[in-house]
């Protein structure tokens, strides 16, 4: 009798701190930092990059790498959508919070621009919309996450993950220059009683 019960109490044990280790593993809730929205942007630094890694990675043989974690978020009310990009501190990972690579950090800070990019491109196609219309504004959201999503990963291909430097400018350019486009576009409330 005395078996069975440590071996309950063994495999309860065993299952809860896998599903420990798994919450922590993608969040870092030990350390958490609320997601910050895009205006916070200028101050984000490797210090926010508060993600665990538990199992040492390397991208191409480097040890030397971050990743950032962005996602777009929406709440759709009667008569208005507010879309934000936010970006995921306890979810983004730098292999050292006190390095100094300023290319590697402008390259991170980067997927946070496009992220922010294809929210105001979102926020410009449900303004034109006709009418208030909650379907159609959630497949506009669905849409431009998959294709903030593909370019995501354009960028981190043609720039190597930054190491090609040429193009790493070129998209900076890109992406800033269609964010100046889309500046009326920067407040995260679209409001539809006051067009109509």
């Amino acid at each position: 009798m005395k078996i069975i019960l440590y071996k309950k109490v063994f495999f309860t044990t065993l299952i809860l701190g896998l599903i420990g280790f798994i919450i922590i593993s993608h969040t870092n809730f030990l350390n958490y930092e609320k997601p910050l929205t895009f205006d916070k942007y200028e101050q984000i630094t490797f210090k926010n990059f508060r993600g665990i890694e538990f199992f040492k990675k390397t991208l191409y043989g480097n040890e030397r790498f971050a990743y950032v974690v962005t996602s777009i978020d929406y709440k759709i009310e009667d008569n208005s959508v507010t879309i934000q990009s936010l970006f995921h501190p306890s979810r983004s990972f730098v292999y050292n919070q006190n390095t100094n690579s300023k290319e590697l950090l402008q390259h991170e800070k980067y997927h946070i621009k496009i992220t922010e990019l294809y929210v105001r491109k979102a926020k410009e196609k449900i303004h034109k919309l006709d009418r208030f219309d909650k379907r159609k504004i959630k497949q506009i959201i669905e849409q431009v996450g998959k294709d903030e999503r593909a370019f995501q990963k354009e960028y981190d291909y043609n720039t190597f993950h930054s190491y090609v430097l040429s193009e790493q400018k070129k998209y900076e350019i890109v992406v800033d220059s269609l964010l100046n486009l889309l500046t009326e576009y920067k407040k995260p409330k679209i409001n539809f009683h006051e067009r109509y």
